[in-house]
């Protein structure tokens, strides 16, 4: 049995087996939404609502501030923004334009900003006045020309925008004279000439995400109009989203699975998006209560925390009618402790895996609405193939067999920017004719066409559902005078999935101990996000190596788990 043979399909049920795709670019998509359902919500910020003619106009008058500073068809703009209207309404100005939208996390670093502004060439960013700082503080050259600067309190009312200012907008330090700055309230008001939107084609690039890739390091991830068209639409027929629909939106728009399979799946499909910059507890227990979503979706860490927290236990969850849970593997306990809470509040929804990877959009694989299967991550999604591979090799492994995950289908991504060699090593051309990605990650199908992950090829850490890179915080380490050698690895972790822990030989006469652990701690957060960040340094008199001198990273992770009780996972 091959993946061409689809054996998954009898598991379809209603869904299609194709979809068609219309031949349009990701801002006439999300018009086409406008023009169908002028008067029904498109998002909910804390009570802050607009209609979808309502986000029409104002993706409209968005995309003229921008031509009006210069940005144009083949332009990158960066876009540093949480989850919040100002973020989804310039991803889709920007795209109007035909730029493309470079989405970066909204705490990263000064320079972590530099690198992205340079290797994306945007001369125009959007982000918060909290976070001015991490632009004004680059101490490099970038094409930079215009940061549009906005406020939380920009979509929020009266009375939530004076509890903001009280409980943290004082607190935030005031926006310096910097001729670069423009502020979103303002250039919002402004007349401009009002632009047409311009010609792209379905294929050129939309938006640059970044991820570990398969490689290991941060790369820029091309994705272009088709890839989140077809994902979007696919995303709509396998969950049937529609106009009745509520979906909470908590996960980060920089992120494929809540820009793509939150956010535009639900703009393509009509629905309503409750917008959350920032997840907890007790914001999402708060908003199932009031708000009722009939959907939601997030890491395992997100439920995990949710099951914990007492709040919830409070709510009515009658309204959910899907969960799914994607970005790492989903423990065991965490799913049937969710699912149970639900039971036990009037729900009878069941916490469903998927799998995706940036590469190709967000999600490309997921189970069924009316099946279960524990420990799969599902079947493919329509016009998608899905196959295990021999590692290094272009043959599928027999059913059952473990091997490399490899997929084909609409929604694989352009290439990674500016760099050939990881593109053609990622994307081949197999001897059937077709372009298949190679993923990096280890699983199995069975004789149904389930897919189970097992683990990954590369040493990317997944921690809270974010990628880490080793060789990022090591590089990082190593720039400390008392560290000699360091080797970055995650073990098992049961709230963040995995956790990032330093393993360090200290160099001359550094003393190991919990002074220097957290001095190097400090050291990180002072460059690398803070999912970056390692959250334990263990100190060790050598590293091993393997036989041709390499260091032993597998060694490494079992020995710092086992240190915990843990095993290596």
């Amino acid at each position: 049995m091959t993946a061409a043979e689809r054996p998954w399909l009898r598991f379809y049920g209603a869904v299609p087996a194709s979809l068609e795709y219309p031949e349009i670019t990701l801002y006439e998509a999300v018009m086409a939404s406008v023009r169908r359902t002028p008067d029904a919500v498109a998002y909910d910020f804390f009570g802050t609502t607009a209609t979808y003619r309502e986000l029409g106009v104002e993706i409209d008058r968005f995309a003229d501030a921008l031509a009006a500073l210069g940005l144009g068809s083949g332009d990158r703009m960066t876009i540093s923004m949480p989850t919040c209207p100002q973020g989804v309404i310039a991803f889709y100005a920007a795209i109007k334009l035909g730029a493309a939208a470079s989405m970066i996390h909204p705490l990263s670093t000064p320079g972590e900003i530099e690198g992205f502004l340079n290797r994306s060439g945007s001369r125009v960013a959007l982000g918060l006045d909290a976070f001015y700082r991490s632009f004004g503080d680059i101490e490099g050259e970038t094409p930079l020309e215009s940061l549009i600067l906005t406020r939380i309190g920009d979509y929020l009312s009266p009375v939530k925008r004076a509890g903001f200012w009280l409980k943290r907008g004082r607190k935030l330090e005031k926006v310096p004279p910097d001729p670069r700055v423009r502020w979103w309230s303002e250039l919002m008001k402004e007349p401009h000439p009002s632009v047409p939107a311009a010609r792209a084609g379905v294929h050129d690039p939309a938006a640059i995400l970044y991820s570990g890739g398969t490689t290991g390091t941060p790369k820029g991830i091309l994705l272009s109009h088709s890839n989140f068209v077809t994902e979007g639409l696919q995303v709509r027929a396998w969950i049937g989203l529609g106009p009745d629909d509520t979906i909470l939106a908590a996960l980060p728009i920089f992120h494929g699975f809540g820009l793509a399979a939150l956010v535009n799946a639900g703009l393509l499909s009509g629905c309503r998006l409750l917008l959350v910059p920032t997840f907890t507890p007790e914001t999402t227990a708060e908003l199932m209560q009031t708000k009722r979503p009939t959907l939601i979706a997030g890491v395992p860490t997100l439920y995990e925390a949710l099951v914990r927290d007492p709040a919830l236990r409070k709510a009515d969850l009658s309204s959910l009618r899907a969960a799914f849970s994607g970005a790492d593997s989903l423990p065991e306990p965490v799913r049937l402790g969710f699912e149970k809470l639900v039971a036990e509040r009037g729900g009878r929804v069941k916490l469903l895996e998927g799998y995706g990877l940036t590469e190709a959009v967000t999600g490309i694989v997921g189970m069924p609405i009316n099946e279960s299967r524990p420990g799969s991550i599902g079947v493919p999604f329509p016009d998608t193939l899905v196959a295990v591979f021999r590692p290094g090799e272009l043959e599928e492994a027999p059913v059952g067999e473990e091997g490399e995950i490899c997929v084909s289908g609409p929604a694989v991504m352009l290439g990674y920017l500016d760099d050939p060699a990881a593109t053609a090593a990622a994307l081949q051309v197999h001897p059937d004719g077709r372009t298949w990605l190679h993923t990096g990650d280890i699983g199995r199908m069975d004789e149904d066409g389930f897919f189970y992950f097992t683990s990954r090829l590369k040493r990317m850490i997944k921690s809270s559902g974010f990628n880490v890179f080793p060789s990022q915080v090591e590089a990082a380490l190593h720039e400390h005078p008392a560290v000699a050698e360091v080797c970055v690895v995650g073990v098992p972790d049961a709230s963040q999935g995995e956790r990032v822990v330093a393993v360090v030989v200290p160099a001359g006469e550094a003393a190991a101990g919990d002074e220097l652990s957290q001095e190097l701690i400090a050291h990180c957060r002072g460059q690398l996000i803070k999912w970056s960040c390692p959250r334990d340094v263990d100190f060790v008199a050598e590293l091993p190596k393997t036989k041709v001198g390499k260091i032993d990273f597998t060694t490494l992770a079992r020995e710092a788990a086992e240190r915990r009780g843990l095993g290596s996972g």
